[in-house]
């Protein structure tokens, strides 16, 4: 099972209807569980380490961890694929972060086993969500052979 921590809200509604789509084709270890967290009430750097520290209370020390941030490690998705496939037979958890709107901390980025980016671009949390969700998806597709991903 992949666990994807969040920082924000619960998921908006026509994120939910497109998270449900990916969730119910997922199958194990390729499941998702989220775990939201609220934003902090603090701001700038209060907010970044109040944030971090909880996430990071939530870390076990054999979590495989992928951070997710703008200027991490550009994958493409058979590398992503590749990726998760070398994690699931060591019985490691996959634990995926979406820190919040200040980031994370650098104690919290150093504990990431990847800090892996999306994309140069900055998008919207909501959003992060739901690509993040189909990129599991093409992965455990790439994995399997099946035929979603063309290269």
């Amino acid at each position: 099972m992949i666990t994807i921590i969040a920082v924000g809200k619960k998921h908006e509604g026509w994120i939910t209807d497109g998270l449900e789509r990916y969730e119910k084709r997922l199958v194990k270890p390729w499941d998702v569980k989220w775990v939201l967290l609220p934003h902090s009430p603090a701001e700038g750097v209060g907010a970044r380490q109040d944030e971090s520290d909880r996430i990071l209370q939530r870390l076990n020390p054999d979590d495989f961890v992928v951070l997710l941030d703008e200027r991490g490690k550009l994958l493409d998705s058979p590398a992503l694929a590749k990726q998760m496939e070398t994690v699931f037979p060591t019985s490691k958890n996959i634990v995926c972060i979406i820190g919040g709107a200040y980031g994370v901390n650098e104690a919290l980025t150093r504990r990431a086993n990847l800090v892996w980016s999306l994309s140069p671009l900055v998008f919207p949390h909501q959003l992060v969500r739901l690509i993040l969700i189909e990129q599991i998806y093409r992965a455990q597709e790439i994995a399997l052979g099946h035929p979603y991903h063309h290269v």
